[in-house]
This record gives C-alpha cells, structure tokens and sequence, in this order.
C-alpha cells in the first residue's frame, strides 16, 4: 500500500518529529558526554584545569602556565575548599574567575601560629636557622622570622594564610574527555 503525504499532514507531523528529534539528539549528548560543552563537573569527575592564581595587589603566587595542567579529583578535598566549589558546574573550555576568602583557602593568619624555640633545639636537629629560611616540618612550610643567639622565631601559618586569592581557571579535560 502506497501512502501519499499531503502538505497538510506534514504541517501537523513536523512539530511532533522535530520534537522526537531534539530528544533523541540531547539524550545522546549527555549520554556519551562526547558533545564538548555538553559535560559538567560533578563531584568525584576527574578533571584537568589550567589556572592562574593572583593576590588582590596582581602578585601572582602561581600557575599552571609552561606545565602540564593540574589534575585532580572535584569535591575530593584534594584542592583548597573554594577552587573545589568554583569547578563544580563548568564545562570544558570554560573559564571562570573566582574570588576566594581566606576561611575558603588558607585559613585566617592565626598568630598562636608564631612560636619561638630556643636555638639549641633546632641545632640539635641539625638545622642551621637563618632570618627568611622556610623548612618543611611534617611536610608542612614553617618560616624562621627572627633568629638571636638563644632563640628562633618561627611561623607555622601557611603563607597564603589570610589572604584573599585570585583564580582564573579553565576546564581542559573532564574524566580524560577534552
């Protein structure tokens, strides 16, 4: 049997094909994540950003530029609470940047942080301390801020601490996907 298409019956078919269309072609978007910009970040999503990290006065104390880009795990805990948030919800290619509070990055400087120690114990340890000298104790930076015959003056606030930091960031892969 032979059906002929009049071009009323395509009028009132049209809107109901087109509709059909668009599902299918969005549900295999999102299905496949294979569509660029059609992938968000979620927690627990692999993923590779490019960043630059600037203070408020345009100091920048990092980035990704001339290295490979920063990979880690979203929402893992992995990265400072605020960078965490500010990726979850971009796409890749996108870019975005963040303003992030001290109580988001690094914490509020905590001057209980500043102690001083007399110098024998450091000798004894076998550190030479000198005035601007960061060590690393429990993988953790501390910096020598004053240094006297009997005594050192050492902080153990992050560097960052209490301050409020910049990020540009972009989205360059989700899950090995660019």
């Amino acid at each position: 049997m032979k059906y002929a298409i009049k071009s009323n019956d395509v009028k009132s078919v049209f809107p109901i094909f087109f509709a059909v269309f668009l599902i299918v072609l969005i549900a295999g978007c999102t299905s496949t994540g294979n569509v660029t910009g059609m992938t968000t970040v979620k927690a627990g999503d692999k993923i590779a950003v490019d960043y630059w990290g600037t203070l408020d006065n345009g100091t920048q104390f990092d980035t990704s530029e001339g290295r490979q880009p920063l990979e880690f795990e979203a929402g893992a805990g992995q990265m400072i609470a605020g960078f965490d948030k500010a990726v979850i919800g971009m796409k890749v290619g996108e870019e975005k940047s963040v303003k992030i509070a001290p109580a988001d990055a690094y914490g509020e400087y905590d001057k209980n942080a500043v102690m001083v120690v007399p110098i024998e114990q450091m000798q004894q340890s076998g550190i030479e301390p000198e005035e601007g000298q960061t060590l690393y104790i429990g993988g953790q930076p501390v910096k020598i801020l004053k240094v006297t015959d009997t005594e050192v003056t050492i902080d153990a606030n992050h560097p960052l601490a209490g301050k409020t930091l910049n990020f540009k960031i972009k989205i360059v892969s989700i899950n090995g996907k660019n």
